[in-house]
This record gives structure tokens, C-alpha cells and sequence, in this order.
């Protein structure tokens, strides 16, 4: 298992079913046609058997961080067993409120269906309803038992959540065509707000990966690269492996070019140096390093000299700048192309914050 905890694992599965599913209301999976079945009744009844999905998602995360244990044992009152409820409590049903997903109001486990303190097997005299679920329930639990693929068993939920989530938002009139300086007052407004929820850092990295999903496609210079999903935003750049927020690859699986997004942080001469350290061993031929705030001035030299050191000894062209004016010069590139209908209306669908 990675080094990940179970908090920033599941932010990391639903990042990557959402990206998955991007613009699309169905869901891509290799599972089996039978596992895709199972998984569909227990998404038909997921906001009437919250209770039955916890139980499932804790059952399934808890496999993968513990492969040794036997998650139809749910309590550490059957020998063998684990508290299934402790780890609901701390990591499932906070992680499935904060994603709008059908929760518990505190844990699967406080259910009489689901409390009972035997094994989840096929002698599990629980109730749990619709009588068509339970058996379901029980193959689920068997089959992760039995080493069935939880990571897409995972995602394969979690995008029919998503789906079933998305679904049930209003549709809101959108502005079709909006002037750059409409969208970067929007953006700036965005970024500047006192948000009281975590997370207001990761707006600028969501508004660049935006643009870089209608530009990949594109745009000469990304033919046959790939963009690749956006780590979890609590996950570091050295345990995953990544040279930056953003990063795309190419075809040979090499880095080729990447973006470094600061929130609230001038971007100084040591700053450079520490991107330099995170790609110098890789071929990454473009690097940005952009900030909502302005370089310290008496380091602008000091950067300048050290971007141009970087480019005779690696080759690496390292951009320092802001966000707003790289934002504004992206958004004249994709005006561009919508006027001259080489981009897509769909491309627009992706920008979201």
C-alpha cells in the first residue's frame, strides 16, 4: 500500500473517477458484467440504504490498507475481527459528507440491520432491506474476501455516485461567450475571496488544468502527450512521484512538461532552485512556476539568472510569472481558437472551478 492515509486515498479515488468520467454520465470500468450488476443495485438503493453503501466503501478501503483481514469480521468482538465502525467514523462517512455522497449521520454500523455481532456471511441473519439488496450486500463482501479488484470496485461507485449527484443539481443558464476580461475579473474575484472551507489554494491549479484540458487536445505541441489526473492536493510531490501540480507526459511515459502553483507565496530565488531539484533528473522541456502574488523584486534578477543557468545546463525552459497574466494569455489562445472553430464547445464544458 502507498504511503497515502486512508483520508487522502479516497480523495485521490474520487479525483480519479472523476476525472474518469470528465464530461460523460456513464461509467468506464473493466469490471465483469455480474460485478457491474452487483454494484449497480447497491447504486439504485444508495440514498435508501446509506447504511448497506457505507458498510461497503469502509469494507473495501479498510481491504486495501489491511489485505490480510477477513472485513466480513466487522467487530473486534468476532475473533479475528476489526472495528469497522471506528474506521467509518473517522474516515468514510466524513469523506462521503464532504462529497455530497448518501451518508450516515455518524456511522453504517448504527443500524440493526448491520450491527449484529457475527460475521457479514451467508448465514447473516440481519434484515437488511429491499430483501433484494442483502444478497448482494453479501456476494460484495465475499468477493472482496476472495481478492476481488477493490480499487475499481471503488471507482466504479464512486462515479455512479457521481453521476446519481450531478443528476440531481440544477441546471443553471451559463453564459455561452464571455470576454477575456469578464472571465479573469471572475477568476481574480475567485482566487481573492475569503473562503472559510478548506481548499481556496487549490482554485488556481483547478483553473490552469481546466485550460490545459482544452488545450491537450488541441494544440500542435501536445500531439500525443497526456495530461495526467490531478494528484490529491494533500499529497506530496516526492511520495507521489510528481514534478508538479500539473504534469504532462509523453508517449514514452517521460515528463514533458509541468506547471508549479503557488498560493499566496512570492515566488523567490530558493523557490527555483527547489523546482529545479524536483526535475533536474527528468526531460521535462518546460517548467512553470506561477503565483497569485508578484516575485520578490530585489530576487528578479537573481531568478532571471538562475532560469537562464537552469536552460544551458538542462535544457529545461523554467517560466516564472503570475497567474493572471499567464491565465490571460492562455484565454487569448483559446479565444483564438474558438474563432477560427479549431476547439470544440464541448472543450468549454470542462472549465470549472
Amino acid at each position: 500500500m502507498s504511503e497515502q492515509n486512508p483520508a487522502e486515498f479516497l480523495l485521490s479515488q474520487y479525483e480519479h473517477a472523476m476525472s474518469l468520467l470528465g464530461s460523460k454520465d456513464t461509467i468506464t470500468s473493466d469490471l465483469t458484467e455480474s460485478e457491474q450488476t452487483l454494484l449497480n443495485t447497491v447504486l439504485k438503493y444508495s440514498e435508501q440504504a446509506k447504511a448497506v453503501l457505507t458498510v461497503l466503501i469502509t469494507s473495501l478501503v479498510y481491504k486495501i490498507f489491511n489485505p490480510e483481514q477477513d472485513i466480513r469480521k466487522h467487530q473486534v468482538s468476532i475473533s479475528g475481527g476489526y472495528s469497522g465502525r471506528t474506521f467509518d467514523t473517522k474516515f468514510i462517512t466524513p469523506f462521503m459528507k464532504a462529497c455530497k455522497f448518501p451518508a450516515m449521520s455518524d456511522s453504517g454500523w448504527l443500524t440493526r440491520a448491520l450491527e449484529q455481532k457475527v460475521p457479514y456471511d451467508q448465514n447473516y441473519s440481519g434484515a437488511i432491506s429491499p430483501k433484494d439488496l442483502k444478497p448482494v450486500f453479501l456476494e460484495i463482501l465475499d468477493n472482496i474476501q476472495q481478492n476481488a479488484p477493490c480499487e475499481a470496485y471503488l471507482s466504479y461507485i464512486f462515479q455512479g455516485l457521481i453521476i446519481k449527484r450531478n443528476q440531481q443539481e440544477i441546471d443553471l443558464a451559463r453564459p455561452i461567450v464571455l470576454s477575456i476580461a469578464s472571465i479573469l475579473d471572475l477568476l481574480q474575484r475567485h482566487f481573492d475571496s475569503r473562503y472559510q472551507a478548506e481548499g481556496a489554494s487549490r482554485l488556481p491549479v483547478l483553473a490552469i488544468y481546466a485550460a490545459y484540458q482544452c488545450l491537450i487536445n488541441e494544440t500542435k505541441r501536445f500531439e500525443n502527450k497526456i495530461l495526467l489526473p490531478i494528484e490529491s492536493h494533500t499529497s506530496s510531490d516526492k511520495s507521489s512521484g510528481r514534478i508538479g501540480d500539473i504534469e504532462i507526459i509523453d508517449d514514452k511515459n517521460r515528463a514533458f512538461e509541468a506547471v508549479e502553483v503557488k498560493y499566496g507565496i512570492p515566488i523567490t530565488l530558493q523557490k527555483v532552485q527547489d523546482a529545479y531539484s524536483k526535475f533536474q533528473t527528468t526531460p521535462v522541456s518546460r517548467y512553470y512556476i506561477l503565483s497569485t502574488v508578484d516575485a520578490h523584486k530585489n530576487e528578479a534578477e537573481k531568478i532571471t539568472a538562475e532560469t537562464q543557468r537552469i536552460k544551458n545546463v538542462h535544457g529545461c525552459q523554467l517560466i516564472v510569472n503570475g497567474i493572471m497574466p499567464t491565465l490571460k494569455y492562455v484565454c487569448a489562445c483559446l479565444m483564438t481558437l474558438l474563432s477560427s472553430l479549431r476547439i470544440t464547445s464541448n472543450c468549454w464544458k470542462t472549465i470549472r472551478l
